[in-house]
């Protein structure tokens, strides 16, 4: 698999009470029952998985802003799933919890976390036209702001645009079967042509395309609210062997292939340069297409939401909590080199845009490896839009989403059947959802 590749998905696996607004440049937020530390100053606990280079200059640049408020940063590492569902329902912990490997909807009945909504359109340092409001509507949870993203990433479906135009497609409306036949014609062309073999993707197993297709249905095979599942019925069934005979038609691939062996590549642009350095790695003319949907499913690319953070609904300090989120949104802390993703201010993602333009427009830009690229200048409009319009978000819960992999490989390895693969994810995916 292309590096920049393997770089982005292991980057991404090893992957909210109204009040005042924080005030002025400068300014305390109102204070209601707090807790001081030996230093004098107001404690305000963060609690996060990992510790990174984003935490510490966000809590340096926070510190320098508001000097009578010690942040206090604890990193759980793999215990942090385990502690912080104890911490929180216990009506304990600390007054802010990044929730990007929690399961926020989990928590939902119990109001663990605040509503963000009020402090969101009250907060009078954030300038609203500036913020990517399609990635905060976005992620609302049940019609409310539990959690509010430091940037965001993007699922992106690569193609080979010399392959790609030679055959008419609608991206907007092609589901997996579509891609499926599409793809075979495509890779039968080229082969009559005298062309060396290729597949619609390599590199690429049966279990990852399935969860690709199940985050896509994900609302027809789970009810977290009403606790059930479906994957017993004929739709799940279906869908497995619809995958298993792309593979055994030989349309896709589950072994690494050399560079240019495949007609489409599925990866995550954390930044507004990937929508260059990794399409342009992979072709000389890519393109940036819909990704195959369900039918009936909303389309564009995934947003993928980094950097989550939620307000403790028991914290005695919200409106500190809350004024350190809307400073991870200032134009400060949205410029930090480390933070995650691509921006939730328009105006920083725009201006890097604008670099890379700039740099393309005059020959000099080059990918990481050094080699030149030629951009076609009206692609940055549709980066910028696709950036600005984003609005496909699931929230699949990754505990359940291993369980269906685990048994579904046992289906694509042969050593069961469809239909007896899916009623153990059944079973299993029941008990789990009414633990």
């Amino acid at each position: 698999m292309n590096k920049w590749l393997i770089l982005c998905a292991a980057g991404l696996l090893a992957m909210a009470a109204t009040g005042c607004a924080s005030g002025d440049e400068g300014s305390e937020p109102a204070a209601g029952s707090e807790q001081g530390t030996a230093k004098g100053k107001t404690a305000l606990k963060l609690a996060i998985q990992k510790q990174s280079d984003y935490y510490a200059a966000l809590e340096k640049g926070f510190e320098a802003k508001y000097p009578a408020i010690d942040v206090q940063i604890k990193a759980y590492g793999q215990e942090y799933q385990k502690t912080a569902n104890t911490e929180l329902l216990a009506g304990k912990g600390a007054d802010l919890y990044e929730i990007d490997s929690l399961p926020i909807r989990d928590y939902q009945d119990k109001k663990t976390f605040v509503n963000l909504d009020d402090r969101l359109a009250q907060e009078k340092e954030l300038d609203r036209d500036d913020l990517e409001t399609n990635i905060l509507q976005a992620v609302k949870l049940d019609g409310g702001t539990y959690a509010v993203p430091a940037g965001f990433s993007l699922r992106a479906f690569i193609g080979d645009g010399d392959a790609l135009q030679t055959q008419s497609y609608d991206e907007r409306k092609w589901t997996w079967t579509d891609f499926a036949a599409f793809a075979r014609q495509a890779i039968e062309r080229e082969q009559a042509s005298g062309k060396e073999r290729r597949y619609a993707m390599t590199d690429y197993t049966p279990d990852m395309l399935l969860q690709e297709m199940f985050i896509d249905n994900y609302p027809a095979f789970v009810d977290p609210a009403a606790r059930k599942a479906s994957f017993d019925g004929p739709e799940f069934t279906a869908m497995m062997k619809q995958i298993k005979q792309m593979y055994d038609d030989r349309v896709m691939s589950a072994d690494p292939a050399a560079s240019g062996k495949q007609l489409f590549y599925s990866a995550v642009l954390q930044s507004p340069a990937d929508f260059i350095n990794g399409p342009y790695a992979l072709f000389a003319n890519p393109v940036l297409v819909q990704k195959p949907h369900a039918a009936g499913q909303p389309d564009g690319m995934r947003i993928i939401p980094q950097g989550q953070l939620a307000v403790n609904a028991k914290s005695p300090v919200q409106d500190k909590a809350w004024a350190f989120i809307a400073y991870a949104l200032s134009k400060e802390a949205q410029s930090l080199p480390a933070r995650p993703g691509m921006s939730l201010l328009k105006s920083v993602n725009a201006a890097q845009l604008d670099e890379l333009r700039r740099q393309a427009k005059a020959g000099t830009y080059k990918l990481p490896g050094g080699k030149a690229v030629d951009v076609p200048d009206e692609r940055f409009a549709q980066y910028a839009q696709l950036m600005d319009t984003a609005t496909n978000y699931a929230l699949p819960d990754s505990q359940l989403m291993n369980i269906v992999s685990e048994e579904a490989i046992t289906y694509f390895g042969g050593q069961k059947s469809a239909e007896e693969a899916a009623k153990l994810i059944q079973n299993r995916v029941t008990t789990y959802l009414n633990e």
